[in-house]
């Protein structure tokens, strides 16, 4: 099987998101792997944290030295989908003996859970500073066609499903509409500590996202979870993406 290895920022194609997606149909896959739903969402510019696929654990340690500590280490597999469920994925990772070793365990607590899958690799990601996470998804409605989602992360979408949604395509209008309309709103306005949250910049992956979903149909479900927003600037830390 042919799967998108370490496809670095500006070396994207225009034909790379169909080329993702007409691969994974040919697998029979419906899910994508996390990198080929990462870069597809860096051909739509929408920001997400550095990341390389490692085979091994020596490449792991090399892509950790040049990507930068801290990183978090997950595996990569068609056939699992919740990697934390199955201890596929080990965080704040600060130096190269931490990446050889939680390599090392990460493979064996997958043989632990005895999962019946095929490993890709090991995804190694630099590790984003907590912020405001906030989600974006989307979903494919039979009456509707696409709708996007916002939330707040954490428990105001797990408890209080504190979320709001609009059809595809939106306007920017509609984009802030969203981010107005959540009941945690005044959380990104700054509290405390914590700086006001860049409302453009979430807008921006709003109108990304809603752009995607419009240009490929045959995508069912998209989840950007957590994206963590920054005074300026915002990160896609996790991105799936599956198909119909």
């Amino acid at each position: 099987m042919s799967y998108i290895i370490n496809l670095p920022m500006g070396t994207l194609t225009l034909n790379e998101t169909l080329r993702i997606l007409s691969q994974a149909q040919k697998d029979g896959r419906k899910a994508l792997l996390e990198t080929e739903a990462k870069t597809i969402c860096m051909e739509y510019d929408i920001p997400v944290t550095k990341f390389k696929l490692a085979g091994t654990a020596t490449e792991a340690v090399k892509f950790a030295d040049e990507i930068g500590y801290p990183v978090v280490l997950k595996i990569v597999s068609p056939e699992i989908i919740h990697k934390s469920d199955v201890g596929g994925v080990i965080v704040n990772l600060k130096n190269a003996k931490e990446v050889r070793n939680a390599y090392e365990q990460i493979l064996e607590n997958i043989e632990k859970h005895k999962v019946a899958a095929r490993i890709v690799g090991m995804l190694v990601q630099e590790m984003a500073p907590p912020s405001t996470e906030v989600i974006v998804g989307a979903i494919k409605d039979p009456q509707f066609g696409p709708a996007l989602m916002f939330g707040l992360g954490g428990v105001f979408v797990e408890l209080l499903k504190d979320v709001t949604f609009r059809v595809a395509p939106i306007s920017e209008q509609e984009a802030r509409e969203m981010i107005t309309e959540v009941k945690a709103y005044p959380l990104l306005k700054g509290y405390r500590n914590v700086p006001p949250a860049d409302i453009d910049a979430i807008v921006k992956v709003l109108l990304s996202t809603s752009k995607l979903v419009m240009d490929h149909q045959e995508i069912k479900e998209l989840d950007l979870n957590p994206v963590m927003v920054y005074a300026k600037g915002a990160k896609t830390v996790d991105a799936r993406i599956i198909l119909e």
